[in-house]
């Protein structure tokens, strides 16, 4: 890898980018252009696109955009990483019973890439990441003007 800011991308981001209607669509969007203009470099760790689809597919009822959004990430253009024992054992680190319900070992599995690539930065909406120490991308374009 280069010099480039190192991104790890999570699921509401996905999810955020391909849904119109997504509170945080536009948003998205405009995270994606900055990361774009800044040649991040953006990693997508496998359970969080399994987990997009799998909300798209589900609570968005939307089949053929799951399907879309699955196939997009076969591009061999798209830096997907898979999950292995250590990441795993350093994501359960992060979780915890008493964490919200909306705080994940999905999540957690992104922090612990975000530690393992050093990221500079996480693509997502939630704060779950800010608290724990981890930038969102959001920021990136903010600081490097």
């Amino acid at each position: 890898m280069n010099n480039s800011l190192i991104v790890i991308t999570d699921a509401d981001a996905i999810v955020a980018q391909t849904f119109p209607d997504d509170s945080n669509h536009q948003k998205a969007r405009t995270i994606s252009q900055d990361l774009i203009d800044l040649n991040a470099h953006v990693i997508y760790p496998v359970t969080a696109i399994t987990e997009a689809v799998t909300f798209i597919q589900r609570a968005l009822s939307s089949g053929a955009t799951a399907y879309g959004t699955a196939v997009s990430f076969t591009n061999p253009n798209v830096e997907v990483v898979a999950i292995d024992q250590d990441i795993y054992s350093h994501a359960v680190k992060y979780f915890s019973p008493k964490t919200s319900k909306k705080n994940t070992l999905f999540d957690c599995i992104v922090a612990a890439v975000a530690d393992r690539y050093k990221a500079d930065a996480i693509f997502s909406f939630d704060h779950f990441y800010e608290s724990r120490g981890f930038k969102l991308a959001g920021e990136l374009k903010k600081v490097s003007r």
